[in-house]
């Protein structure tokens, strides 16, 4: 095929895809106005399976399947970049040498350490709830490690962050959302429908299967984040090239 009519398929494309978002925007609902069926059918599910938050039941409720793309394609992410930052034959690693951090910094950042993982923790836990969920509360988690490197240095990170341990956690987690996922078909329905009791609305345990998801997906975030930051770092603090510095 010719620069040309590649040009063509892309056009064409394109002006397919336009023509469909036009077509969906024009169908959009006044701005303002007090009609939402989307809006309205979510909530209605949302609290027929007892989930007080409707974000998190069209996450892992109503559209979970959409979500399991999302989790496995950050999976896929942290395993391409495990693979591509993985220490070249001309490449040896060095101890990093210690920095020198303000008493401010250190101080206030070692302080809000534990604070910012008990933060974390309690999105991921009250997810089917309040705003926020496995998302949310594993990034915040996954940032408050690395507190230490801002407080100390990244040779302090490193004593709280063995990597094996975040890489099983990581695939751990990919694995629990398949797995119970399977309890639909288990029970003789579609995959990832919620099969599980409901539970009492506004106690952690409603929801169903929402709050077991919900935590798979924040254990799969929190240690895809660390791996991914951790791979990073590695790179620009103790991986050189040999004969860098000779």
């Amino acid at each position: 095929m010719s620069r040309r009519q590649r040009l063509w398929v892309l056009l064409l494309g394109l002006a397919g895809v336009a023509a469909l978002l036009v077509a969906a925007a024009l169908r959009i609902p006044a701005f303002g106005t007090d009609h939402h069926p989307y809006g309205d059918r979510a909530v209605h599910e949302a609290l027929a399976r007892h989930t007080a938050n409707a974000i998190a039941a069209v996450n892992f409720d109503q559209r979970a399947f959409d979500t399991l793309g999302e989790e496995s394609i950050l999976f896929a992410a942290v395993l391409g970049t495990v693979v591509l930052l993985r220490q070249a034959r001309d490449e040896h690693q060095v101890a990093p040498a210690p920095a020198r951090v303000s008493a401010p910094v250190r101080r206030y950042a070692l302080v809000l350490l534990p604070v910012t993982l008990v933060t974390g923790l309690y999105i991921v836990a009250h997810g089917q709830l309040t705003p926020g969920g496995g998302f949310q509360g594993g990034v915040v988690a996954a940032t408050a490690l690395h507190l230490l490197y801002i407080a100390v240095d990244y040779r302090a990170l490193e004593r709280i962050r063995p990597l094996s341990v975040f890489e099983v956690g990581d695939a751990a987690g990919e694995a629990a959302y398949l797995i119970t996922g399977a309890a639909g078909l288990l029970a003789g329905t579609a995959y990832l429908t919620n099969v599980l009791p409901f539970g009492t609305l506004d106690s952690l345990a409603s929801g169903g299967t929402v709050p077991l998801l919900n935590a798979a997906i924040g254990m799969e975030v929190a240690c895809a984040v660390v791996v991914l930051l951790a791979r990073f770092l590695d790179q620009a603090v103790e991986i050189e090239e040999e004969g860098e510095h000779s």
